[in-house]
């Protein structure tokens, strides 16, 4: 690795560190989501380092749909355990089951814009008034146009014309009774960024961001997992092939790209030479339409 990467990294986990201290000096009751996704990993892990030998002095949240990959709740709740993290769960059912959202029906349907309702929810339970989480600019565009610092109303919602200034990374945190802060340390990370800390720190992932076999199937121009949550429908065919996934998430409407990269150093390669962002292309919630993230985040999505 050459000194210029080992400098853009240092830099970019000096700004994470700063973020996450300011937000704990500043905030009474920051959470930080944690999906045990390659993102929400590695801010788990910047964040441990940020304080230790103190432990993480803040919870982390999941907002669970209930159709996540089996493979990736087992590292959550491995990796909580062993950094002593209290693991708080908003689950999506409960507000199917209390009638708080109604639950789309069809062959295409997906509880990935229900865990808006779900994470507000959880955050005014707990009364939280920071909430860190893993984006970054380069995965969308409306995502691009988010602060560090992003103010979230009474309901919420996110107004991209309110955006405040951040000026010589100082940020401003003042808030109201009942509105919140969402706050994104790795903010000015690109995937490439977040594969080459990964090499580097040798951080510990679900095993599908890696090379393995599995049953998949093709809709709408994806690869999707063959699952107890999606399956193949008629004229769909499910065959096995050796692939990875580029992010995870709601196993209904994330995809997986084929792929013989079973290592961070063979992901390095792949991504560099990549010209599609991780959520453009395995990603079917964010197809919706060309603003169906911007107008996601406005309601309150992460």
């Amino acid at each position: 690795m050459t000194g210029y990467e080992l400098s853009q990294l240092s830099m970019l986990e000096a700004e994470a560190v700063h973020i996450l201290r300011e937000v704990v000096a500043t905030f009474e009751r920051p959470v930080l989501l944690f999906s045990g996704g390659k993102d929400s990993v590695v801010m788990l892990h910047v964040a441990a380092r940020a304080f230790w030998p103190a432990p993480v002095p803040f919870p982390v949240l999941h907002v669970d749909t209930g159709h996540n990959f089996a493979e990736v709740l087992e590292f959550r709740d491995r990796v909580v355990a062993e950094l002593g993290v209290r693991l708080l769960v908003g689950s999506v059912q409960d507000d199917i089951d209390a009638g708080r959202v109604v639950e789309e029906r069809g062959p295409r349907a997906s509880r990935n814009r229900l865990q808006t309702t779900t994470l507000l929810r959880t955050i005014g339970e707990h009364s939280f008034d920071a909430v860190f989480g893993g984006a970054r600019r380069d995965e969308e565009k409306a995502r691009a146009k988010e602060r560090v610092f992003s103010f979230r109303d009474e309901f919420g919602q996110w107004d991209p014309r309110r955006q405040r200034p951040e000026l010589w990374n100082l940020y401003n945190g003042r808030h109201r009774r009942g509105e919140h802060i969402r706050v994104f340390p790795l903010s000015n990370w690109t995937e490439l960024d977040v594969w080459t800390y990964i090499a580097s720190e040798r951080i510990e992932l679900p095993p599908l961001y890696y090379a393995h076999r599995r049953q998949v199937f093709q809709r709408d121009g994806m690869l999707l997992a063959d699952t107890e949550h999606a399956g193949p429908l008629d004229g769909e065919r499910s065959y096995e092939a050796t692939v990875r996934f580029r992010t995870v998430g709601d196993a209904t409407c994330t995809g997986c790209v084929e792929s013989r990269a079973a290592t961070p150093e063979d992901v390095l390669a792949e991504v560099a030479a990549s010209r599609v962002t991780e959520r453009g292309a395995t990603r079917a919630d964010d197809r919706i339409s060309e603003a169906g993230m911007e107008d996601r985040k406005k309601e309150g999505y992460f």
